[in-house]
């Protein structure tokens, strides 16, 4: 079974994990696909997210080298050389909520200096990597990841609801159309996460908002799911009234939070 529908990516895959297996030595535990890819709604506007687990922390050579593979990936041609984005975590640290939020060496998609961050350790990324993740090699993530709590799930929803509108405003504007349907279907996935205590991709957390949710949001909720093909765009503002209509149900999310 191949990984995902596209070929480049199997490949580039396939590759990460070789590379990242002969930096690694016996330190290399297994590799997984999680994130849109994962949840079986992957397309081109998607990054594919990874994550690549490891017996025992980074030596500081294999984090040399790893950092080194990510550097390199992007000068590559294709398009998905530009689009990785993951991490690399010590397996014992997804056995407890308790290590929830520890930072592991992370690659944002498109770029090639790696860093530190939290980015992948979330209880959202846990849920899909261990109930959806596809395996590239060692054992099955169900066996790697305990079980996230549905409490946990809510509470972290409960938690990130209401500070979402100015957590986005430190890197993206409402005003470009791409941040405004981001936003959108970020609270759309969050309330779907709120209410099930599951995850949804982009697009089926839309779907459901859709039919879940009040009648009067359905028109934003159309509009953010036919744009989605319309990518990144750094020259396409928003809708006219989408913006403010964004901002309203920002409001209607938090009540729904705090309910």
């Amino acid at each position: 079974m191949t990984p995902t529908p596209y070929d480049e990516l199997n490949a580039l895959l396939t590759d990460l994990v070789r590379r990242a297996s002969s930096v690694l030595g016996d330190n290399f535990h297994g590799a997984y696909v999680q994130g849109s890819f994962a949840l079986d709604a992957g397309d081109l506007q998607s990054d594919c997210d990874f994550l690549v687990t490891t017996r025992a922390p980074l030596t500081a050579e294999q984090e040399a080298g790893i950092r080194a593979l990510h550097d390199e990936i992007p000068t590559r041609p294709g398009h998905w050389t530009h689009h990785l984005e993951g991490s690399y975590a010590v397996a014992d640290e997804l056995r407890s909520v308790s290590s929830l939020g520890r930072a592991w060496l992370f690659v944002d998609h498109g770029w090639r200096e790696m860093s530190w961050s939290t980015h992948c350790n979330s209880e959202v990324a846990r849920w899909i990597t261990r109930e959806r993740g596809i395996t590239l090699a060692g054992p099955g993530p169900q066996s790697v990841i305990d079980v996230v709590p549905p409490s946990a799930l809510r509470s972290a929803m409960k938690e990130q609801i209401p500070r979402l509108l100015d957590d986005l405003a430190t890197w993206v504007s409402l005003d470009l159309a791409w941040g405004q349907r981001y936003a959108v279907t970020t609270y759309a996935r969050m309330l779907y996460t709120l209410e099930t205590a599951e995850v949804a991709s982009k697009a089926g957390a839309l779907i459901w908002a859709h039919a879940a949710l009040d009648p009067a949001w359905q028109p934003l909720l159309e509009q953010t799911f036919l744009d989605r093909p319309l990518g990144f765009d750094p020259d396409a503002t928003a809708r006219p009234g989408s913006v403010a209509q964004t901002r309203a149900f920002a409001r209607y999310a938090e009540s729904l939070a705090a309910g």
